[in-house]
């Protein structure tokens, strides 16, 4: 039979949800709020103690209201800041679990794509599925297998924001290591990147590329053109990433014979041809056979 005090903090719980769930939205944010700033960095067992063992009863609810008011763009940023304490918290594969059940990767890729959200929201879902894709390999493989190359890859070239697209870059890296089943789906996301519009994204896609190929090793010869459009760019900084990923073994062996040839086609185009094609923001035809192929 419980103790006096165990049933005085189960009421507390009990008493705290009911709470939550009678809450207006701006009452939610104000216990958001306070949650983030008392548990922020506490172990899964210390956030067990704080809810008296009913953690999951919370995360299942900030979840669920996540679920019902991403699509409209709304106070997300302390929803997935929550949720981040819940994912990174020590000792927390539980939760982790109870939020993927629910279909918590899914809506973070689709908070990627929808234009309404801001970016800092969208910063806050690149962090979470950074936790996620670190819990390990199978946990890299949902991503994947929930189109998420595809949509961490366009977010990456629409970003605005550059904090924002090396966070970006970080959950790429991660997601082309230890994922044998579809690190090569993820070195064609990243090739794909290369004539997007966004000289940050197509730095960091080269930068990203170059740990990918020593994984992958194959090279394929369809990536010639884009790797020519990157070098004819006027953004040194990317010039710089494309010439150093070309010198590497690996890429240089099996790309020699086929540049001579793309070279001599790429220099028979006009200049406001080369515009037209850097300046775009499109990706390449090769680049997108690459991508629907993901």
């Amino acid at each position: 039979m419980a103790s006096i005090k165990e049933q005085a903090a189960i009421s507390r719980l009990l008493s705290f949800l009911q709470e939550w769930d009678n809450a207006s939205r701006a009452l939610r944010i104000q216990i958001l709020t306070t949650f983030i700033e008392t548990n922020e960095g506490k172990t899964g067992p210390e956030l067990e103690l704080e809810f008296s063992q009913g953690a999951s009863l919370f995360l299942i609810r900030v979840t669920t209201w996540l679920r019902i008011i991403y699509m409209t763009g709304l106070e997300l940023e302390k929803i997935l800041r929550a949720i981040g304490i819940f994912l990174s918290a020590v000792s927390s594969n539980r939760y982790l679990i109870e939020f993927l059940e629910i279909g918590g990767v899914l809506t973070l890729l689709e908070i990627l794509g929808l234009e309404k959200i801001k970016e800092e929201d969208k910063k806050e879902s690149i962090k979470l599925l950074q936790i996620i894709a670190n819990s390990g390999r199978k946990y890299k493989e949902l991503i994947c297998e929930s189109y998420g190359v595809r949509a961490i890859a366009e977010f990456l070239a629409k970003s605005k924001s550059e904090e924002t697209q090396e966070e970006v870059q970080v959950l790429l890296d991660s997601l082309v290591h230890g994922n044998p089943k579809y690190q090569n789906q993820v070195y064609k996301g990243l090739i794909a990147l290369l004539p997007c519009g966004s000289p940050k994204a197509q730095q960091l896609a080269l930068q990203t590329l170059k740990t990918a190929q020593s994984i992958v090793g194959a090279t394929h010869p369809s990536i010639v053109e884009c790797v020519l459009a990157v070098l004819s760019t006027v953004h040194l900084e990317v010039q710089y990433e494309a010439r150093r990923w070309q010198s590497c073994p690996e890429v240089h062996s099996k790309l020699a014979p086929w540049f001579p040839k793309a070279m001599g086609a790429k220099n028979s185009s006009t200049a406001s041809d080369m515009g037209r094609h850097l300046g775009s923001g499109c990706m390449c035809t090769q680049a997108l056979d690459l991508v629907c192929s993901l």
